[in-house]
Protein backbone atom coordinates (compact mmCIF):
# COMPACT_ATOMS: atom_id res chain seq x y z
CA UNK A 1 0.00 0.00 0.00
CA UNK A 2 1.36 3.52 -1.21
CA UNK A 3 1.33 7.11 0.63
CA UNK A 4 0.37 10.17 -0.75
CA UNK A 5 3.17 12.97 0.14
CA UNK A 6 1.97 16.68 -0.10
CA UNK A 7 4.94 19.28 -1.36
CA UNK A 8 3.67 22.53 -0.07
CA UNK A 9 5.87 25.10 -2.01
CA UNK A 10 6.74 28.43 -0.89
CA UNK A 11 10.13 29.07 -1.25
CA UNK A 12 11.06 27.44 -4.66
CA UNK A 13 8.49 27.10 -7.83
CA UNK A 14 7.68 23.96 -9.38
CA UNK A 15 10.15 23.81 -11.75
CA UNK A 16 13.13 23.93 -9.44
CA UNK A 17 11.58 21.42 -6.81
CA UNK A 18 10.09 18.67 -9.37
CA UNK A 19 13.70 17.54 -10.53
CA UNK A 20 14.94 16.97 -7.11
CA UNK A 21 11.75 14.70 -6.56
CA UNK A 22 11.91 13.10 -9.29
CA UNK A 23 15.53 12.23 -9.03
CA UNK A 24 14.64 10.61 -5.97
CA UNK A 25 12.08 8.49 -7.21
CA UNK A 26 14.48 7.99 -9.85
CA UNK A 27 16.96 6.50 -7.27
CA UNK A 28 14.13 4.61 -5.59
CA UNK A 29 14.22 2.81 -9.23
CA UNK A 30 10.34 3.74 -9.71
CA UNK A 31 9.28 5.10 -13.14
CA UNK A 32 7.29 8.63 -12.59
CA UNK A 33 4.31 9.59 -14.41
CA UNK A 34 4.58 13.82 -13.50
CA UNK A 35 0.29 14.22 -14.16
CA UNK A 36 -0.86 17.93 -15.06
CA UNK A 37 -3.82 19.74 -16.21
CA UNK A 38 -2.87 21.69 -19.08
CA UNK A 39 -0.66 20.38 -21.95
CA UNK A 40 0.60 23.96 -22.34
CA UNK A 41 1.98 24.05 -18.73
CA UNK A 42 3.12 20.33 -19.28
CA UNK A 43 5.07 21.60 -22.90
CA UNK A 44 6.66 24.52 -20.62
CA UNK A 45 7.98 21.93 -17.94
CA UNK A 46 9.05 19.77 -20.53
CA UNK A 47 11.20 22.72 -21.71
CA UNK A 48 12.39 23.69 -18.11
CA UNK A 49 13.36 20.14 -17.60
CA UNK A 50 15.71 20.16 -20.42
CA UNK A 51 17.43 23.02 -19.83
CA UNK A 52 18.63 21.30 -16.45
CA UNK A 53 22.28 20.79 -16.09
CA UNK A 54 24.38 18.36 -18.27
CA UNK A 55 25.77 16.71 -14.72
CA UNK A 56 21.82 16.15 -13.46
CA UNK A 57 20.38 15.36 -16.93
CA UNK A 58 16.43 13.63 -16.50
CA UNK A 59 15.57 11.29 -19.12
CA UNK A 60 11.63 12.70 -19.50
CA UNK A 61 9.29 12.43 -22.43
CA UNK A 62 6.38 13.72 -22.94
CA UNK A 63 3.07 11.27 -23.41
CA UNK A 64 1.39 10.63 -26.72
CA UNK A 65 5.35 9.55 -28.27
CA UNK A 66 6.28 6.26 -29.41
CA UNK A 67 8.62 5.43 -26.71
CA UNK A 68 5.96 6.20 -23.75
CA UNK A 69 6.62 3.05 -22.27
CA UNK A 70 10.40 3.65 -22.48
CA UNK A 71 10.24 6.75 -20.72
CA UNK A 72 11.49 6.66 -17.21
CA UNK A 73 9.73 9.84 -16.45
CA UNK A 74 6.53 10.45 -18.57
CA UNK A 75 4.92 14.31 -18.58
CA UNK A 76 1.24 14.01 -18.95
CA UNK A 77 -2.76 15.19 -18.89
CA UNK A 78 -4.32 11.70 -18.54
CA UNK A 79 -4.92 9.70 -15.35
CA UNK A 80 -3.40 6.86 -17.40
CA UNK A 81 0.60 7.09 -18.25
CA UNK A 82 2.13 4.75 -21.07
CA UNK A 83 5.23 4.18 -18.91
CA UNK A 84 3.17 1.88 -16.25
CA UNK A 85 4.95 4.37 -13.49
CA UNK A 86 5.17 3.07 -9.69
CA UNK A 87 4.64 7.15 -8.61
CA UNK A 88 2.54 9.90 -9.69
CA UNK A 89 3.41 13.27 -9.10
CA UNK A 90 0.60 15.57 -9.60
CA UNK A 91 0.71 19.45 -10.11
CA UNK A 92 -1.58 22.15 -11.11
CA UNK A 93 -4.61 20.48 -8.97
CA UNK A 94 -4.55 17.13 -11.05
CA UNK A 95 -6.77 14.45 -9.52
CA UNK A 96 -5.97 11.72 -8.10
CA UNK A 97 -7.77 8.74 -6.48
CA UNK A 98 -7.27 6.67 -3.16
CA UNK A 99 -7.56 3.53 -5.38
CA UNK A 100 -4.39 4.88 -7.09
CA UNK A 101 -2.64 6.41 -3.85
CA UNK A 102 -3.26 2.18 -2.71
CA UNK A 103 -1.87 0.83 -6.01
CA UNK A 104 0.97 2.84 -6.39
CA UNK A 105 4.27 2.95 -4.48
CA UNK A 106 4.20 6.86 -4.20
CA UNK A 107 1.64 9.80 -5.26
CA UNK A 108 3.01 13.00 -4.74
CA UNK A 109 1.27 16.00 -4.66
CA UNK A 110 2.82 19.32 -5.45
CA UNK A 111 1.67 23.17 -4.90
CA UNK A 112 2.19 26.06 -4.85
CA UNK A 113 1.59 27.62 -1.45
CA UNK A 114 1.39 31.65 -2.71
CA UNK A 115 -1.61 30.30 -4.92
CA UNK A 116 -4.94 30.53 -2.39
CA UNK A 117 -6.67 28.57 -4.77
CA UNK A 118 -4.02 25.60 -5.28
CA UNK A 119 -3.73 25.66 -1.52
CA UNK A 120 -7.46 24.57 -1.17
CA UNK A 121 -7.62 22.26 -3.74
CA UNK A 122 -4.71 20.35 -2.13
CA UNK A 123 -6.39 20.45 1.37
CA UNK A 124 -9.80 19.04 -0.36
CA UNK A 125 -7.62 15.93 -2.03
CA UNK A 126 -6.37 15.67 1.54
CA UNK A 127 -9.33 15.54 3.09
CA UNK A 128 -10.70 13.25 0.20
CA UNK A 129 -7.33 10.72 0.17
CA UNK A 130 -6.77 10.62 4.15
CA UNK A 131 -11.13 10.14 4.36
CA UNK A 132 -10.71 7.10 2.53
CA UNK A 133 -8.13 5.66 4.45
CA UNK A 134 -4.89 6.58 2.72
CA UNK A 135 -1.72 7.02 4.63
CA UNK A 136 -0.60 10.61 3.60
CA UNK A 137 2.19 13.05 4.65
CA UNK A 138 2.32 16.68 4.88
CA UNK A 139 5.49 18.40 4.03
CA UNK A 140 6.36 22.27 3.88
CA UNK A 141 9.37 23.67 3.18
CA UNK A 142 8.58 27.04 5.03
CA UNK A 143 11.53 26.59 7.21
CA UNK A 144 13.60 26.62 4.00
CA UNK A 145 14.29 22.93 4.07
CA UNK A 146 11.49 20.09 4.04
CA UNK A 147 10.21 19.52 6.99
CA UNK A 148 7.45 16.38 7.68
CA UNK A 149 4.01 19.09 9.25
CA UNK A 150 1.47 16.52 9.82
CA UNK A 151 0.95 12.69 8.73
CA UNK A 152 -2.26 11.00 9.00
Amino acid sequence: MGAAYFYHLTRRPLEATLPQLLDRARGAGWRVAVRGTDAARLDWLDEKLWLGPEDGFLPHGRAGGPHDAAQPVLLTDRAEAGNDPACVMAIDGAEVSAEEVRRLERVCILFDGNDAQAVQVARGQWKALTGAGCSAQYWSEESGRWEKKAEA
